[in-house]
């Protein structure tokens, strides 16, 4: 696998990446033609892990990256990660505000956004497509880095990146497609809505990975950007999702789990 991704354009490696992870919380979703129920248990426990490996991703695929391509500025070499950072939260908190979405497990008298007549079945898809975007930007501009030749930006380190996120979008393609057949909805609109949220990643992969070949000096704030939307999403809704039902203990341990799994990862393949 390796040897056929070397070979072709990095766009197209990061649209093959975002194909995979998309697939994954295809996966996830089909969850739903094989049970009729959930323990929220496993769920809260899921979406723990799901944060972990975001975290974990953030750090050590992004912004260490960020900050080691950064050494031979003539600027401090934490400028580009922070500035990168803060306008990675400062963008998804504008989106935050203003596309209408419902956290899993709030009543619909609780969405956030600008104000709609849209269904609760959308509202939950909007929610989940939010935590794609930063995920399908960090895959992009991985990719990209390794096209622009920076020492430390590895093939291997952005394959093991997009398995990272990939692992992680099992249980949100799971926490769609469940809890809306479990609001009625058939399995197979269950289904279709839960896999039709990560649909974004590979349109994000490739516009990460174009913006950063065609502007190379913008690739530290790139990384940095995509790590600073992906701890936004973690601490403003995955890990509050997590601890709603007081599992915060299984929801805890999941997250330590999903740290480590992505840490070895990118560790593993640097």
């Amino acid at each position: 696998m390796m040897n056929w991704l070397e070979n072709i354009h990095p766009v197209l490696q990061a649209l093959v990446a975002g194909i995979f992870t998309w697939s994954v919380t295809a996966t996830g979703a089909a969850a739903v033609f094989t049970t009729k129920k959930f323990n929220q248990k496993i769920l809260d426990s899921m979406l723990g892990f799901a944060g972990g490996v975001m975290l974990a991703a953030s750090f050590w695929s992004l912004l260490a990256p960020a900050i080691e391509m950064s050494q031979d500025n003539s600027i401090a070499p934490w400028v580009p990660a922070a500035v990168g950072f803060l306008l990675g939260t400062i963008f998804l908190r504008v989106i935050d505000k203003i596309l209408p979405h419902l956290h899993i497990g709030f009543p619909i008298e609780e969405a956030e956004g600008i104000k709609t007549s849209w269904q609760r079945s959308t509202l939950l898809v909007t929610a989940i497509t939010l935590h794609n975007i930063p995920e399908g930007l960090a895959i992009g501009v991985a990719f990209g880095a390794v096209a622009a030749g920076f020492p430390s930006a590895t093939l291997p380190a952005a394959i093991a990146l997009a398995i990272g996120i990939g692992i992680q979008n099992f249980p949100e393609g799971f926490a769609v497609s469940i809890p809306l057949r479990r609001e009625g909805m058939s399995r197979l609109k269950s289904f279709w809505y839960g896999q039709l949220s990560a649909i974004v990643e590979p349109i994000a992969a490739v516009i990460g990975a174009a913006a950063v070949m065609l502007a190379r000096p913008l690739l530290p704030y790139a990384l940095a950007f995509a790590a600073g939307a992906m701890i936004f999403v973690v601490v403003e809704e995955v890990i509050p999702e997590s601890q709603r039902n007081n599992n915060t203990d299984l929801a805890t341990t999941g997250a330590v789990l999903g740290f480590l799994v992505m840490m070895i990862l990118d560790v593993a393949f640097a």
